[in-house]
């Protein structure tokens, strides 16, 4: 087990989907790094980079100026690669030949995944940093990236509703959630919509149509549903238009897809805090000799969670919130 003076020098990647707070979380491992008197090694395109060896010694100013850029200045790809023995074999030997002592990797559960074999297997530290919009990770209340992107939905619900109430329309808003309702739910509440639909909940054509009937006889003449992408009530956000439509020919119904532009834009000020304590925490992890787990939020403390619980563990809607949705939105 290395300890601190045997650790010069740590790598860190960003892998996966890109999240706002993900280069507020590199400069914070690149900087308590150069504080530890460790050299920080940047390494592009994720996992791919470890397997075509794009390693980039770093310094204190190599981070100037990007805690408040979204996206990575380290880029981020999934890798084909890396899933098979031959590229982690590869992988590992750039990172023995460049002497490195450490890895951190930033990303989600299929990060973790990747950093939990390639350390079963070569016996290397690795440390994971959460950043994903979906919140959608165990072992953490907030994951990097997902205040910024609620607010950015909050924001874009915001601007649709106006048109809506000019228009009389019923929009249907589509946001990221392929397994988790977490971003529907929060800014659904936030952005008073009349329902929202989430994969943990499946509400039913029915039960929509009927919420949607009520909503019109206590005077509402516009509506907004928030759906998450991975909710099953239809086969898509368009068949749920249609449906809607054919039932209530009444309303004019629209939908609008935020898509990608969740992901983008500058970090919040939680993110950005977020960001700097979980990278801190997670170099001080691997110089007391931590390995295999995750730098979490938890009660508002950082703390540890083993690779298998953080990808094994299933994240739950807070049933406080359904209930605010429910009482609220009448």
């Amino acid at each position: 087990m290395l300890v601190k003076n045997e650790i010069k020098k740590i790598g860190l990647l960003t892998s996966g989907g890109d999240a706002p707070g993900m280069n507020a979380a590199i400069r914070s491992v690149v900087r308590s790094c150069v504080f530890h008197n460790i050299v920080p090694v940047g390494i592009s395109k994720g996992y791919d980079g470890l397997i075509s060896a794009k390693m980039t010694e770093m310094n204190a100013r190599s981070v100037k100026g990007i805690i408040n850029k979204g996206g990575t200045i380290l880029k981020t790809a999934r890798s084909k690669d890396f899933r098979t023995k031959e590229g982690r074999k590869k992988a590992f030997d750039n990172l023995k030949n460049n002497k490195l002592d450490g890895l951190i990797v930033i990303g989600g559960d299929g990060t973790f995944t990747g950093g939990l074999v390639f350390s079963n297997e070569f016996d290397f530290p690795v440390i994971g940093i959460p950043a994903t919009i979906d919140n959608d990770i165990y072992g953490t209340s907030h994951t990097i990236g997902f205040d910024s992107a609620i607010n950015t939905v909050m924001q874009s619900i915001d601007k649709i509703r106006d048109t809506a109430s000019s228009h009389n329309r019923l929009f249907f808003i589509e946001v990221m959630g392929r397994d988790a309702g977490h971003i529907a739910l929060n800014t659904g509440i936030a952005g008073g919509a009349e329902e929202i639909l989430i994969p943990e909940e499946d509400l039913g054509l029915d039960r929509l149509i009927q919420s949607l009937k009520r909503s019109q006889k206590t005077g509402k003449s516009s509506s907004i549903v928030v759906v998450a992408e991975g909710d099953k009530t239809g086969d898509n956000v368009f068949q749920l238009k249609d449906y809607v439509e054919k039932h209530l020919p009444e309303y004019d119904a629209r939908v609008a897809v935020l898509g990608h532009m969740q992901r983008g834009g500058s970090p919040t000020c939680f993110d950005r805090v977020l960001a700097s304590r979980l990278g801190v925490k997670a170099v001080e992890s691997i110089i007391a000799g931590e390995n295999c787990s995750m730098v979490g939020l938890q009660n508002n403390k950082v703390l540890l969670t083993p690779f298998k619980k953080a990808i094994k563990g299933i994240t739950e809607i807070n049933p406080e919130l359904l209930k605010v949705s429910d009482i609220i939105s009448i």
